[in-house]
């Protein structure tokens, strides 16, 4: 198809649960087994239907619904961020719109990247003037869904986001109990904990989801 590219490849287990999010911020969860076994040079089967032509998918994890270790990671354009459990996001069939993994306003740009993260790794995040920062997951709050998560860097004013990727959590810590990055200098944790502004109208304000069956 002109214009498309590959942007991720996993190995599954064949009980796997696949995940993939686009940048509107939506995100849409199906069974493994939904996706019929193709020869590699094949075009594949539809994941998620995107919003429009500037619309497009950033990511896919692969979870399993037994590993209660792991949460769902994911953070926008200008700095954004949260994590959610995995059960808020129900099962569908692929190939469709999905639910809301993000609430994108114009403060938190646009959905840039998904992870499935345990309190035991680090997020790393590289923005496009190339600064890059390390923190810990476990500093990163656990939200709903539909919320538009916490301030996790602080960008200048042009600056965004560029990538994002999960590291082994470095155990040396100095006297103040902070974890020590490479360069010996402590890592930091996000900027703000507290939920930026209030859920979407018709949201339960504290849980941060829609009611039942009325999911976006």
């Amino acid at each position: 198809m002109e214009g498309d590219h590959l942007l991720e490849a996993r190995l599954t287990d064949g009980n796997s649960e696949i995940l993939m999010a686009v940048r509107s911020g939506r995100a849409i969860r199906f069974e493994e087994d939904k996706v019929r076994p193709t020869g590699r040079g094949a075009i594949g089967v539809a994941g998620i239907e995107v919003d429009d032509k500037n619309d497009e998918v950033i990511g896919m994890i692969c979870v399993n619904k037994e590993d209660k270790s792991r949460t769902v990671l994911v953070v926008s354009e200008k700095g954004y961020g949260k994590r959610t459990p995995i059960d808020e996001y129900r099962i569908t069939n692929r190939g469709g719109k999905g639910v809301k993994t993000i609430s994108v306003t114009d403060k938190t740009g646009k959905l840039v990247g998904i992870l499935d993260v345990t309190e035991k790794e680090d997020l790393m995040i590289t923005c496009k003037s190339g600064l890059t920062i390390r923190m810990p997951v476990n500093g990163i709050s656990e939200q709903g869904r539909a919320t538009q998560g916490v301030k996790l860097i602080r960008l200048d004013e042009n600056d965004e986001i560029a990538a994002i990727t999960k590291l082994d959590k470095l155990e040396e810590e100095n006297g103040n109990g902070h974890a020590i990055s490479e360069a010996g200098s402590p890592i930091p944790g996000p900027v703000d904990q507290e939920p930026q502004g209030d859920p979407d109208p018709g949201l339960d304000p504290l849980l941060g989801v829609e009611p039942s069956g009325n999911e976006d």
